[in-house]
């Protein structure tokens, strides 16, 4: 009686025991319901900033430098002068130009006195009719000698207007590679200067080809995404949101074949001339989706490049293939295939758990209410 009283004893304590161990080989794992709602995804790519014109300006004649008339970093206005090259010479040609105009004009106003005197003295038969035609080539000839003096004179006031070089735009001066007394020509390596118009900046960045398309696909053409996407941001290169938004109004009509990637363009105010021609940052692309589904990063695992997450059925985790939209704010998943409104998932850990784990579920926690609290 004693042995089996014994041997029941101890079989209960060996079933607790195992009840036990059991008990806390389950381990709780933080799970979600899955429900809709509106999100707006933000979506950041590295962009160069540059000026809405920027000109390299370089001289159209030769000569020395005799005059800068702009500091490094000055705001120009367009036809200001910038720099002066030496005149002499091209003064010079030019009032050379202007006593070859004069004196072809009166080598023409005696070939007509002499044709008109020829043709005066034809009528009383002094003079024969090959006199009137070579007077009259004599004319001619004054005529084409006044007009290539002319075009001489106009050439030789371009030069000397050209050694005042002037801006073509209004912006902002780079530094100036030259000095007084230095040698100039067209063929300089470097320009004098280069003028940045930037009251209002470029910011050109490089977009997927798949996410390309899957704007395509959400506004209908490429012209219609264009015109219906929302404003951008610019976040600067110390990392503070530029104050003002832009609007993406160009994209290039080819595909990179070496990035696959397609360009586009933001053009942002900025009359304070914070940005500058040259600069970085990071244009912030919002994208508003409705009655989307939307499951953190966290809840999900990638196995040969597809999208898995584990929904919770009975009590068993279970494995299920998801397909995401590719553009993401890197927290968050958009999710277009696979879930459905109710659906209960795993939203934390999911690369560590096996298929068929038990799952001793935490209680689920109001996100908004945590948000107020907070």
């Amino acid at each position: 009686m004693r042995k089996n009283l014994l041997f029941v004893a101890m079989l209960s304590l060996l079933v607790g025991c195992a009840q036990t161990q059991q008990t806390q080989t389950v381990k709780s794992y933080k799970v979600m319901t899955v429900t809709s709602g509106d999100r707006v995804l933000k979506t950041g790519y590295a962009a160069t900033i540059n000026g809405c014109q920027t000109v390299e300006i370089r001289p159209q004649v030769s000569g020395m430098i005799t005059d800068i008339l702009i500091e490094e970093g000055d705001f120009v206005r367009k036809d200001s002068v910038l720099f002066v090259i030496d005149q002499t010479p091209y003064k010079a040609a030019y009032e050379i130009a202007v006593a070859n105009v004069r004196s072809a004009e009166a080598a023409l106003s005696t070939a007509q006195l002499i044709l008109d005197s020829n043709k005066d003295l034809f009528k009383e038969d002094v003079v024969s009719e090959i006199d009137i035609m070579t007077a009259q080539n004599d004319l001619a000839e004054a005529e084409a000698r006044l007009a290539l003096c002319r075009a001489e004179e106009t050439n030789a006031h371009n030069n000397l207007s050209y050694t005042e070089v002037r801006s073509p735009v209004n912006g902002v001066a780079s530094m100036i590679p030259y000095r007084v007394g230095a040698l100039v020509g067209s063929n300089i390596e470097k320009p004098l200067v280069t003028v940045s118009d930037d009251s209002q900046v470029y910011a050109y960045f490089s977009m997927a080809e798949n996410q390309m398309l899957d704007l395509i696909m959400q506004y209908g053409s490429l012209r219609d995404a264009i015109g219906k996407m929302p404003e951008v941001e610019l976040v600067m290169s110390n990392g503070q949101t530029y104050p003002h938004k832009g609007r993406i109004n160009a994209v290039s009509g080819t595909i990179s074949e070496t990035t696959g990637a397609v360009s586009l363009r933001a053009t942002f105010p900025n009359a304070q001339r914070l940005l500058r021609n040259g600069g970085s940052g990071t244009v912030v692309i919002p994208q508003v989706r409705h009655n989307c589904i939307v499951i953190p990063q966290t809840a999900t695992y990638e196995l040969q490049d597809r999208v898995f997450v584990y929904k919770v059925i009975d009590g068993i985790a279970t494995s299920a293939e998801i397909r995401v939209l590719s553009q993401n704010n890197g927290k968050e998943y958009i999710v277009e295939e696979g879930l459905s409104v109710g659906d209960v998932i795993v939203a934390e850990g999911a690369g560590l758990i096996r298929e068929g784990t038990e799952i001793n579920a935490e209680p689920e926690q109001d996100e908004q209410t945590n948000a107020e609290e907070e």
